[in-house]
C-alpha cells in the first residue's frame, strides 16, 4: 500500500503528463535522473508517462554540478529527438561538451553550447520540464496548484515588463540596485509547456527577465544586492544565516561581504571563472572564449518573481526563488544568450519592492514589501 507520499507525487506525476506538459499518445518522452531519492519522482513520471499512452525512457546517470558534463549516453539519447524531456535532478543535467567546443547553429540564426537547448529553442521541436535540486517533499507539495491562475498572473507581469527602461529594486534587507533592462523581454515560468519549443521548471512559478548586459558608461546593474534568505552554490542551495551584500557595478559584481555564506560565494565565483580559463586552455571552449567566460562568472543575469502560493523559501533554489515575498538574482548566464558563463547562481532576496520605470518616464510600483499590488493583477491601460 502506498504511503501518503508516494500517493501525492504519483498526483503530481500525473498532474505534469497531463497538465503541464499534455504528453500525448505515442509520444517519446526522455527522463534522466539520478540515483537517490530524485528517483522515486522520476520513476512516477515514467509510470504516468506510460499509463498516458506515451513511450518513456528513463536514463540514470550520476549527481552533475554546474561544472560537471552530462554523460554521453545522455546526450546521445537527446540527440535521438525526443518529443519531452523531463530532467529529474538531484543538482543539474550537465553540460555539453561538443556544444561548449563547437555550438550548434540554428535555424534562427542563434547559437548554443547544449544540445538541450538547441532543440528547445533552436529547432523549437523539444518541450521539457527541468528540476534542478528537487526532492519527493517539494514535488508533492508544490506542483498541484491552480495552473490557470498562475499563467493568468505570470502574463499580466509580463505584459507589465513591456516598455521597461529598468527596475528598482530595493527591500528591509538593505537591497537598493537599478537594474536596467531596455528591449528585454520577460519570460513566464508558468506550469504552460504542451507545445514544441516550450518549457521550465516544476514547481513553476515566477517571471524572470535578463538584465541589459554592462559595456561600459554605466549601461548595465548598479547598486548593491543584500541576499538574505538563500543562495545557490556549486554544490547546492544553503539558508543565509548572515546577509550577503554584493555591490554591483555597470553589471558585475565587485565586492562580496558577509559571513560563511558570502565566503562561500566568492570562492564559488573565484572557481568558475578559473574553470573558464581551464577548459579554453584545453580546447573545450574557442579561443578567446575563456576570457570572456571567465568574466560573465560575475554578470547578473536574471532578475525573477516569485509567483508559486505554495512555495516557502526552505533552503532548496528551485522551491525558493518561486516563493510569494521574494526575488532572486543570478551570478552568471543569463537567459538571452549574449552573457555565457559556466554558472548561474541563484540569490533570494526577502520582502522586495519593485518599481518599473518606463521609457516615456513613468514609474509604476508592482510589488510593495513583498506584497504583489493591485497593478501586478490587472493588465496596464
Amino acid at each position: 500500500m502506498k504511503t501518503a507520499l508516494e500517493q501525492q507525487i504519483r498526483r503530481s506525476a500525473e498532474t505534469v503528463v497531463r497538465d503541464v506538459c499534455a504528453l500525448k499518445r505515442g509520444e517519446r518522452a526522455l527522463i534522466v535522473s539520478n540515483r537517490g531519492p530524485v528517483q522515486a519522482v522520476a520513476e512516477a513520471l515514467y509510470d504516468a508517462s506510460a499509463d498516458a499512452g506515451a513511450v518513456p525512457t528513463l536514463i540514470l546517470q550520476g549527481e552533475k554540478t554546474l561544472l560537471d558534463n552530462a554523460d554521453g549516453a545522455v546526450l546521445e539519447a537527446l540527440r535521438s529527438a525526443p518529443d519531452a524531456l523531463f530532467s529529474i535532478s538531484a543538482q543539474k543535467l550537465g553540460k555539453d561538451p561538443a556544444g561548449t567546443a563547437r555550438p550548434y547553429a540554428a535555424p534562427n540564426g542563434k547559437t548554443y553550447t547544449h544540445l538541450f537547448d538547441y532543440l528547445l529553442h533552436g529547432t523549437n521541436t523539444l518541450r521539457a520540464i527541468w528540476t534542478p535540486g528537487i526532492t519527493p517533499d517539494i514535488f508533492a507539495r508544490t506542483v498541484n496548484i491552480d495552473y490557470a491562475e498562475l499563467k493568468e498572473r505570470c502574463a499580466v507581469l509580463c505584459a507589465l515588463f513591456r516598455g521597461v527602461r529598468s527596475v528598482r529594486v530595493t527591500s528591509p534587507g538593505g537591497t537598493d540596485i537599478s537594474v536596467p533592462v531596455a528591449g528585454r523581454g520577460a519570460f513566464a515560468d508558468d506550469g504552460s509547456f504542451a507545445l514544441p519549443g516550450t518549457g521550465g521548471n516544476i514547481p513553476a512559478g515566477e517571471v524572470y527577465i535578463s538584465p541589459n548586459v554592462g559595456s561600459g558608461n554605466g549601461t548595465g546593474c548598479r547598486g548593491i544586492i543584500v541576499f538574505d534568505g538563500s543562495i545557490s552554490l556549486l554544490n547546492g542551495t544553503r539558508i543565509i544565516d548572515t546577509p550577503i551584500a554584493v555591490s554591483v557595478t555597470d553589471g558585475f559584481v565587485g565586492a562580496v561581504e558577509g559571513g560563511a555564506a558570502a565566503e562561500a560565494l566568492s570562492s564559488a565565483l573565484a572557481e568558475a571563472e578559473g574553470a573558464a580559463r581551464a577548459k579554453e586552455a584545453a580546447g573545450l571552449l574557442p579561443a578567446g572564449e575563456g576570457a570572456r567566460y571567465a568574466k560573465n562568472a560575475r554578470h547578473i543575469g536574471e532578475l525573477g518573481i516569485g509567483l508559486n502560493p505554495a512555495a516557502a523559501v526552505r533552503g532548496n533554489m528551485l522551491e525558493d526563488e518561486k516563493a510569494f515575498k521574494t526575488c532572486h538574482f543570478a551570478v552568471g548566464s543569463n537567459y538571452d544568450g549574449d552573457a555565457d558563463a559556466l554558472i548561474h547562481l541563484d540569490g533570494v532576496v526577502l520582502n522586495p519592492t519593485l518599481v518599473f520605470e518606463y521609457g516615456d518616464g513613468r514609474t509604476l510600483t508592482v510589488e510593495k514589501d513583498g506584497e504583489l499590488l493591485p497593478s501586478a493583477e490587472n493588465k496596464r491601460g
